[in-house]
């Protein structure tokens, strides 16, 4: 019934379109997903998670998850960041990896709703640690699309690998596109 809804609010009322998949046998994985703009990516990632039926997840600061908030964060997927014991984040979040059956860790490499001019590396570092692909994920407004790409294994190459992901997002367009890291077709 929720599948249902969320088809009918996303395809019918918004009228965006999912194009592509993520293989259900890629339990874990780090969704690189570009633009993020606005607000409103929070909600595309909702309506996306639930009409491919795919867990999906992310991770905050351990505050976040205690009362009277924590089960609601826990229930929309995420996951506790626990940075103690001297864990830099990239060993924080393998760590997640390592404990859980299904992990889809979305983040935005941008590390911000604002302009940047570079991507942060701290994803790709993620996948390497935790031995799981990319997959890139773009939020296109200019077409109104969610575009599912295909995994990519990181190796260890980064400056090539993430030349690869980017591939993926060249003219897509966030919500508010002067503040989007915008690759265009060379």
């Amino acid at each position: 019934m929720k599948k249902q809804l969320y088809k009918w609010i996303f395809f019918k009322l918004m009228g965006w379109k999912i194009v592509g998949t993520i293989d259900t046998d890629i339990k874990k994985c780090v969704l690189m997903v570009l633009p993020h703009t606005s607000a409103h990516d929070f909600y595309l990632g909702i309506f996306t998670r639930g009409i491919t039926e795919l867990e999906m997840n992310f991770v905050g600061k351990k505050e976040l998850f205690r009362f009277p908030l924590g089960w609601y964060f826990r229930y929309m997927g995420g996951e506790p960041l626990d940075r103690s014991g001297g864990l830099n984040k990239v060993d924080s979040i393998a760590a997640i990896f390592k404990r859980k059956e299904v992990f889809r860790l979305a983040v935005a490499p941008e590390g911000t709703r604002n302009k940047v001019t570079e991507l942060k590396t701290g994803f790709y570092y993620i996948a390497l640690k935790a031995n799981v692909p990319i997959v890139p994920v773009a939020f296109d407004f200019g077409k109104k699309e969610v575009n599912l790409g295909k995994p990519v294994f990181p190796t260890g190459d980064i400056e090539a690998e993430i030349e690869i992901l980017k591939k993926h997002f060249i003219g897509v367009k966030g919500k508010i596109p002067k503040n989007g890291y915008i690759l265009e077709q060379s």
